[in-house]
């Protein structure tokens, strides 16, 4: 008995050394855990599938790029595509300079009530969308909205602000711009808050005006945040739905269709293949965008 438990061999311990050069990668492994489960699998079986004809039910077929090849020879996809960067141009460049603007006076020191403007800007970004939306629908309503009938008291005609094609884009804009501006104010606020203020009393000691101080130091060192904006808005402005899925359900005649819109059609058609690869042209899009974007609006210094 005693030979036999000689031969035994008790476990090996891990030395101090070695312990203490592993435990800081058991703290972040349950975070790689749950991203490689809820982030990259998601992800690579979503390319897959892309590639494949499957109506979310029975066994997947492999078509290959037909997925892609009928987007990118269907007119609604290139619609959508249309829609979106209409919008993107009636929301973008107004909310980087309606952001910028708000940035600035509520960076000055002598502004009174900033608190409460902060509070106020705010507000309608963390304000729920639907609710918002009702509102739009009732305030935008061609014959009993509060618009029209403000028009009407100055002799002006009903506008179909939600039925018209002219006017669906601008007042679904109108929307985003009002929930939003609030949240680019408060990135390009940080931004001008990182900016040393010994910089504005050298520049005042020499004599440059206001206006120069904000083109020659503001806009050159913030323009980092605003690259981050125009990335962020710009992947919000192609991914919305909630706005058009509430307020107007993608018409009249799909003219407010969006691409966020467009893929989520073909989720409910159960066309899932289909549905994938619309999600993979948009990540496409949106990154060359974003390059564009970052390459135009990042600091002289750094202009290779």
């Amino acid at each position: 008995m005693t030979s036999l438990t000689r031969g035994l061999r008790r476990p090996a311990k891990l030395s101090p050394w070695r312990t203490a050069r592993l435990s800081p990668y058991l703290f972040i492994a349950p975070f790689f855990v749950v991203f490689a489960a809820f982030g990259v699998y998601p992800l690579i079986y979503a390319l897959q599938l892309s590639f494949m004809r499957w109506r979310g039910a029975g066994a997947a077929r492999w078509v290959g790029l037909d997925n892609y090849l009928y987007l990118l020879t269907s007119p609604d996809f290139w619609a959508s595509l249309g829609n979106s960067a209409v919008m993107w141009l009636l929301i973008v460049p107004i909310q980087v300079v309606a952001g910028l603007g708000g940035a600035v006076l509520l960076a000055n020191a002598k502004l009174r009530l900033r608190g409460f403007f902060r509070v106020a800007f705010i507000a309608p970004f963390v304000t729920p969308l639907v609710a918002m939306a009702q509102v739009w629908i009732v305030v935008f309503d061609q014959d009993y909205g509060l618009v029209n009938y403000l028009l009407n008291l100055v002799g002006l005609p009903d506008v179909g602000w939600l039925t018209s094609t002219t006017w669906s884009k601008p007042t679904l804009a109108l929307l985003f711009l009002w929930k939003t501006t609030g949240f680019a104010i408060i990135i390009l606020l940080a931004g001008l808050q990182a900016v040393p203020g010994g910089v504005y009393e050298a520049a005042s000691l020499d004599g440059a005006s206001r206006w120069r101080q904000f083109w020659s130091i503001t806009l050159p060192l913030v323009r980092r945040s605003m690259a981050f904006l125009v990335v962020i808005q710009t992947l919000a402005v192609f991914q919305m739905f909630s706005e058009p899925y509430v307020v107007t359900e993608g018409g009249p005649y799909g003219s407010t269709t969006t691409a966020g819109l467009y893929l989520y059609d073909h989720i409910t058609a159960s066309d899932l293949g289909t549905g994938a690869a619309n999600s993979f042209l948009l990540v496409l899009l949106v990154f060359g965008l974003s390059l564009i974007s970052v390459r135009l609006l990042r600091p002289k210094d750094e202009v290779s």
